[in-house]
């Protein structure tokens, strides 16, 4: 194993540890910072040393252009750690962009957690939602007073519709139609989680697809809808 692999392989290692420890602030004893500072700089050093010993040597071309080489792999390296947060923020739209309805979760310039869902074709917010353990796909309806859960997503949950007293009247884009209240145990988009949510259940046939509602939405930090893109924060 060469020199310059050796150096590769001590900057892959400081990454990782500054990645784990990312949460705690410090690496063996030191500020992250400082340790990431220490780790760019040692291999920087020894690369140089070992381009002023081998030009003494004759072959001093080669030696630099391979010290160019991996100073930039190094440089790579750290500007991926430093900016590891922008670059997951970048990937995580570009999911969202590229399949519509997928909630993903980016963090914000203040270290926050926001969960982002973009615009269908169909021009509306639709993401996939946990509830009562089972993943269903949602509507977000900022007009519907509580979460509404078609027949169908009921029973793939776990509710039994032939239990239920479908005596509360509501309005659906059907029209008017028979719904029966419950209570749902957990419903979550990403990190955000609720628990016990008050929801509806409409009768068979009078819902295409779940809305997820205000007894569910209201409870969040914050919800901004923008022109193609909803951002929940917890």
């Amino acid at each position: 194993m060469n020199r310059l692999t050796l150096v590769l392989l001590f900057l892959a290692a400081g990454l990782a540890l500054l990645v784990f420890n990312h949460d705690s602030g410090q690496t063996f004893g030191m500020a992250n910072d400082d340790f990431g500072h220490l780790i760019y700089s040692l291999p920087i050093l020894g690369l140089l040393s070992v381009g002023i010993l081998a030009g003494r040597r004759g072959n001093g071309g080669e030696v630099l252009r391979n010290i160019a080489i991996w100073l930039l792999i190094a440089l790579a390296l750290v500007a991926l750690y430093l900016y590891r947060d922008d670059a997951r923020n970048v990937a995580a739209r570009m999911t969202a962009g590229l399949l519509p309805g997928t909630a993903v979760v980016v963090t914000t310039s203040e270290g926050q957690n926001e969960v982002v869902i973009h615009k269908t074709r169909g021009s509306h917010f639709q993401t996939n939602v946990r509830v009562n353990g089972q993943v269903i796909p949602m509507l977000v309806d900022t007009g519907a007073s509580t979460v509404v859960l078609s027949y169908d997503d009921a029973r793939a949950i776990g509710i039994d519709p032939g239990k239920l007293d479908f005596s509360v009247t509501v309005m659906t884009a059907n029209g008017r139609a028979q719904a029966a209240p419950v209570r749902l145990e957990q419903i979550s988009i990403g990190p955000i989680e609720r628990k016990n949510i008050r929801a509806m259940v409409a009768e068979d046939g009078r819902l295409g697809e779940s809305l997820l509602g205000m007894s569910f939405l209201s409870t969040l930090g914050s919800l901004q809808m923008q022109t193609d893109e909803l951002r929940l924060r917890n």
